[in-house]
């Protein structure tokens, strides 16, 4: 999927389930067999929801655009505390 192609970016949404589950499956995947799993894309950047989905997956490593830095990073900080049972 090109993202950025004026001529197909309207027929995809990365929220899609479709691609969740992709998702789900490489990151499952990757663990089972002790790799690191990490996405490279505007999605986390672009859609907290889906930053939010990662990190409950155990996803290794998250790309994230310049200006969603540090707020994405409180994010995933939130979910990991709430994840571990650690709500501060």
């Amino acid at each position: 999927m090109d993202r950025d192609s004026e001529i197909v970016a309207f027929d995809f949404d990365e929220r899609d389930a479709g691609v969740k589950e992709m998702i789900r499956m490489a990151v499952e995947g990757a663990k089972r067999n002790g790799c690191h799993s990490g996405l490279c894309g505007q999605a986390p950047s672009d859609y907290p929801e889906m930053a939010e989905y990662l990190v409950e997956l155990g996803i290794d490593s998250m790309s994230l655009n310049p200006d969603t830095v540090l707020t994405t990073t409180r994010l995933v900080l939130a979910v990991e505390q709430r994840l571990s049972g650690n709500s501060r």
